[in-house]
Order: structure tokens, then sequence, then C-alpha cells
């Protein structure tokens, strides 16, 4: 995303007089190097580039700036067309109706799988994760290991969590019961990270286990697998010759998922927005001036713009989405990526105040699971009775 948004840094600075100091760092890093920040009341930054996930633990800890009252101000919000956002990921910004941060873009999740390799053994698109462990299984044994069947992020933190979660919807599993408890312990949740930790374990490149986003993406797009489920945001760099050496050879298709649609908790794509926020305890000037930039950043204009200069599929504008050049230029993909967006569930976002701290002993119990220090069931027995007995013992309050 910042790819796409730094070529235009010089415009936004011409325009409105502001001068824009931006430190790019590792996003394994960003969470925790902002949360320090905002918990000693800093104002080092003025606005924070984060995922939508952090926003209703950050909003219950006072960390951030509602933006409501100052996209009614008609000198703020000359770049601001809510109408023009993507609701799905916008919503993800939302506490208790108000907003308090903006989408710079988001994504969903979908099966890419290597056509000619399917071609070449005779297998069919998975629809269930039987099948798709079956498809990886044999990639892998009849290349005799040439060819890895799949690559996930295994690693911890969200990268994981993003990867997994659509196996444990897919099984029909859930997060959270209707009491705000966590619910990871049901077979259904326990055989959905089982399925996942086995084909990290068995089918995909060594080091899997520690795989983020970047790391996956590359394994899948220099060849070394025949299968990834991922953001759809990869599929811009999939089909990019700059960035990739299966350009023209990637399907894309929906989600697979293990039963039937009515024993379900809504769909099992992931869908995930990062975006911009801004610092509560910077000065009113300061505020008004970084309002000003994440609508800039947020705009139609900008967004189309940024899909010309970067692989940046995963814009949060609506009109930039049904740009022809966008269609044109993404459509290997777009209808996978589309139905997906449309589809996605937000079970990951933040909706629960208490989520970072449950997530990161969620993500952690995962990867013990990936690396075989204990099975599904042990690890997610154990850390749902401790989240339980702990973080979430009087709910989300």
């Amino acid at each position: 995303a910042t790819d796409g948004l730094l070529p235009q840094i010089d415009k936004f600075q011409e325009e409105t007089g502001i001068k824009v100091n931006i430190e790019i760092i590792p996003f394994s890093e960003l969470q925790t190097k902002a949360t320090l920040m905002l918990s000693q009341g800093s104002d080092q930054y003025d606005i924070m580039f984060n995922n939508a996930n952090t926003t209703a633990a950050n909003v219950a800890n006072n960390y951030l700036l509602a933006l409501d009252e100052y996209l009614k101000d008609d000198r703020l919000n000359i770049y601001y067309d809510e109408s023009d956002l993507i609701p799905g990921y916008l919503n993800l910004f939302k506490v208790d109706g108000k907003l308090y941060g903006l989408p710079v873009y988001g994504e969903s999740s979908f099966l890419m799988y290597r056509k000619d390799v399917f071609d070449e053994y005779g297998l069919k698109v998975p629809e269930t994760f039987t099948e798709l462990y079956e498809c990886a299984k044999t990639i892998y044994e009849r290349s005799g290991g040439k060819m890895y069947g799949i690559t996930l992020r295994g690693g911890v933190d969200r990268y994981n969590l993003d990867a997994c979660s659509p196996f444990i919807w897919g099984f029909g599993g859930r997060w959270f019961d209707e009491n705000d408890q966590l619910d990871l312990d049901s077979p259904e949740a326990i055989a959905g990270v089982e399925m996942f930790a086995k084909l990290v374990r068995e089918y995909a490149p060594p080091g899997a286990a520690n795989f983020g986003w970047q790391e996956n993406r590359l394994a899948f797009s220099n060849g070394l697998a025949a299968m990834t489920i991922d953001a759809t945001v990869n599929g811009a760099y999939n089909e990019d010759p700059n960035e990739s050496k299966i350009v023209g050879l990637v399907g894309y298709a929906k989600m697979p998922v293990e039963v039937s649609k009515d024993k379900l908790y809504g769909n099992n794509a992931a869908l995930v927005s990062h975006g911009l926020f801004i610092n509560p305890f910077v000065s009113e000037a300061r505020k008004q001036a970084a309002v000003l930039f994440a609508t800039w950043a947020t705009s139609s204009e900008v967004q189309a713009e940024a899909q010309v200069v970067s692989p940046f599929c995963g814009t949060s504008s609506l009109s930039a989405m049904q740009s022809p050049a966008f269609k044109e230029r993404y459509a290997p993909f777009i209808d996978a990526m589309v139905y997906s967006i449309n589809n996605g569930n937000p079970g990951l976002s933040g909706a629960n105040p208490k989520g970072n701290e449950l997530r990161s002993l969620v993500s952690t119990a995962i990867n013990q699971v990936i690396v075989g220090e204990k099975t599904a069931e042990e690890a997610m027995k154990e850390v749902t009775e401790k989240i339980n007995s702990t973080i979430l013992k009087n709910g989300f309050n």
C-alpha cells in the first residue's frame, strides 16, 4: 500500500502546504511500536498505519482520535467521499458507531493454484480442505519432492491467524460463542487447526512455520509450491513480471470449505483491512493536518493512481476497483477477488477490545501445533481455557 502512496506525497504537499515526514518500519514491528508510543501518551507521530483489528483495543484505551466530527468540517473533508469507500473495509474501523480510522487498502483470502501443474497431474480445483490436502500430497509425491504441494503463512502473529482462520471457519468452527467466550476448543475448530498444521508440516516449503506474508508470497511466485491460500492482493504480484516467475500460470478460486453451508458461522474468507489512525495526543493543528492527509490518501484519485504505480489491487475505493483500467490489469483474478471480498468474514476485525492480547496467545498456540510441540486438541483446549479464565473472564468488558 505504501508503494502506491509514496510517489504521490509531493502532490499532497504542494496542494496543502503540509510537510509530510514518513518513517517506514517492518510490518512485524509496526503494531508493537504504535502500541508502545500510544501507551506512553507520546506525540512522536501524528498518524499511524495499522491493521483494523487493533481498533477496538486501542479505542478502549483511549489511544485513537474519533474522526466523525472532523469529517463534518468542510475545511478538512475536501478529499473525503464515504460513499466511495468499500463498506466492508470501512466498517472494520468503527466501534459503537464511531469511526476511528480510514482504510487505505483491504483484502480477503482465496485459493491460488498452478493451472499448468494441475493439468499435468490431472487434478481438479479442490472444493474442500480434504481435497486440498490430497492435491498437495499428490503434487509433492508425484514430483518427487521437487515441488511443494502448498505454501502457507505459519509464522506467529497475525500471519498464521489470517491463514488458519479460514480453515477454522471452513470446518464449522468459530472464534467466539454467544457469551463472548473463546470457542476454539470445539471439535470443528480443532479439526480446522489440525488440517492447517498438517499441510504446513507435510507439504509446505522448509521454514513455512515461520513464514509471514512476504515469505509466503515469494515462495509461491517463485514457483516453489503449486498452491497457496493467502491475501487477494497477492494476485497482483503473481501477474507482475517484475515480481513473479509464474505470470499467466495461476488460477484463482474461492476458499475450500469442509462442511455444508448450514453448518458455517458465516463465510470462511478472512476479510482484513489496514488503514490510517490519528494520534489523540498531538496538538489540534496536527490532528487536523493528519485528518486531511488520511482523507487524501484514501481518496478515489489517489487510490486510482496507486494501482498504476505499483501492484495495488487492494484498493479501498469502489470507483478505482470498478474502473476499466483496474478490470483490465487484474482480469486474471478480479472475479475471484471481488467474490472473496463480498463474502469475507470480519471475524478477526477490531470488534473485540481485548483482541490484541488474545490473538497473540492463539497465534502462538497454532504455531505450536505446526512445529509439533502440541496436538491441535491440546493446544486449542489449553489456550481457550487460559484466555476464558483470564482475558475474557468477564467477556469483552
